[in-house]
């Protein structure tokens, strides 16, 4: 916003902090716990910066929309309602992504398990700094606005003297604004006005849902289809460049080598005195053995 007041750079700034705080708690939590590290769980912070973003818009939206229909409630109200409208949101995605990634821990490759365990440690630490530490920083900064209160300094912005002879930019950043009006609340945002003038009643016409189900009919029978057709495996082809020479050499060992089937490998887990003749003998008749 072009407004020194109505500015929400350090509310958004604290919202990715409590990302941050989430993955720090949750790294150091299961650190403690002996539960290895490995190089796939570095992903997990951009999945926690993910979900905190998402869930501190949908706190910011609902203290807008709360402030909008009380303008003259208090600071407590306010965030009973805002709590009352986002809570039950980001707590349903917050269970959804903790069950998904906990049931991820079921799997037989460490590395996976680690991975999960970190990553859905990490989203119930989101949750509880989205629930806490977010709902204080939307109260202090309401306070700050409520205070005309600039959003770097803190100090108080002067609003109601005459600023005809300063420029816009000025007014905008040690003012105010550029009308030179005192604090007042937002209107609506020019993207719920899209959606509930235009999106809404062009969603909702008749013709527009038969083309919709249409539209789902045929993803339907996609997807089931697409299901018939997946195997399971992996094609080490896929793993390289298209110019790679590994593409061809594959190639040709499914050309020339397929009929052989897969090699085998035997490995002897005791220890053996190789330096022994006999037991060098005894290791030779044993893979002729085999063969």
């Amino acid at each position: 916003r072009l407004s020194c007041i109505r500015n929400n750079i350090w509310l958004a700034s604290c919202g990715v902090l409590s990302s941050g705080l989430a993955v720090l708690s949750s790294f150091g939590l299961m650190l403690f716990c002996g539960v290895p590290f490995v190089v796939t769980v570095a992903n997990a912070p951009f999945l926690i910066l993910g979900v905190g973003v998402d869930d501190m818009f949908i706190m910011i939206a609902s203290w807008e929309q709360s402030s909008r229909k009380k303008e003259k409630s208090s600071v407590k109200s306010l965030l009973a309602e805002t709590y009352a409208e986002a809570a039950l949101s980001v707590t349903i995605t917050t269970l959804t992504d903790v069950l998904a990634f906990f049931i991820g821990t079921w799997t037989a490759f460490p590395s996976v398990r680690s991975f999960c365990l970190y990553t859905g440690t990490a989203f119930v630490f989101c949750y509880v700094y989205t629930m806490t530490f977010f709902g204080a920083v939307l109260v202090l900064n309401h306070k700050r606005e409520q205070g005309n209160r600039h959003w770097l300094t803190c100090t108080r912005v002067d609003v109601g003297r005459d600023q005809a002879e300063s420029s816009c930019l000025y007014n905008a950043c040690c003012i105010g604004s550029c009308s030179r009006q005192p604090f007042q609340p937002e209107g609506e945002h020019p993207m719920s006005t899209f959606f509930k003038k235009y999106y809404g009643p062009f969603i909702t016409n008749k013709w527009i849902k038969v083309f919709m189900v249409l539209l789902y009919g045929a993803y339907l029978g996609g997807s089931i289809y697409g299901c018939t057709q997946i195997r399971e495996g992996i094609d080490l082809r896929n793993l390289a460049n298209d110019a790679s020479y590994v593409i061809p050499y594959y190639d040709d060992d499914e050309k020339y080598f397929s009929t052989y089937g897969p090699r085998v490998m035997v490995v002897i887990t005791e220890s053996v005195d190789y330096w022994n003749e006999s037991v060098r003998l005894g290791i030779e008749r044993c893979a002729q053995n085999l063969e």
